[in-house]
């Protein structure tokens, strides 16, 4: 009802994300679930805090195009793009603050902290909902699980190897 729509369904203030956790970052989504002035407008935003050495895992979003600015530190950032005459292309780039990088829609990116201090990006998105699938999550730590035959064909690996990554916990950093 727009008679009901307030000030406070278009703000939201942003702190800085914990990155004291086994990646060292942290993503702060703002989507139409944290915001919800974004309803119907396409677009969507995420904070993204990274210590010395932090990474924002390998992971893509299904519903939307990111564009990406460092505002602090150094970040190297990486797509992979679809297999391609059974080649799957790397672009990577190291980003200093005020570089911008995009990632095309569902590629796998990843983005990594190689600078000596703290970095700070903020992602745009181009939906109001881009979701995320972390691959390892994915992967590894899917419930219920993917079958171990599945993965030991896929990854060409002993199952043992399967068994020891679907044991780890894989830290969700969203």
């Amino acid at each position: 009802d727009p008679a009901l729509v307030k000030a406070e369904d278009f703000f939201k203030h942003i702190e800085a994300g914990n990155t004291s956790n086994p990646l060292g970052s942290q993503v702060t989504p703002v989507t139409v679930d944290q915001l919800f002035g974004l309803n119907t407008l396409g677009i969507s935003l995420a904070r993204i805090d990274f210590a010395p050495k932090g990474l924002n895992p390998p992971h893509t979003h299904p519903r939307g195009t990111e564009i990406l600015i460092v505002l602090e530190g150094t970040l190297y950032v990486g797509f992979v793009t679809s297999n391609q005459g059974n080649t799957n292309r790397l672009f990577t780039k190291v980003l200093n603050k005020g570089d911008v990088f995009v990632f095309p829609i569902g590629l796998i990116h990843f983005q990594l902290n190689v600078g000596y201090g703290n970095a700070v990006a903020i992602a745009g998105l181009s939906s109001q909902n881009a979701g995320v699938i972390t691959i390892a999550n994915a992967l590894f730590k899917s419930n219920p699980a993917i079958s171990d035959e599945v993965l030991t064909k896929a990854f060409q690996v002993d199952k043992s190897i399967i068994d020891y990554l679907q044991g780890q916990s894989w830290y969700d950093n969203n």
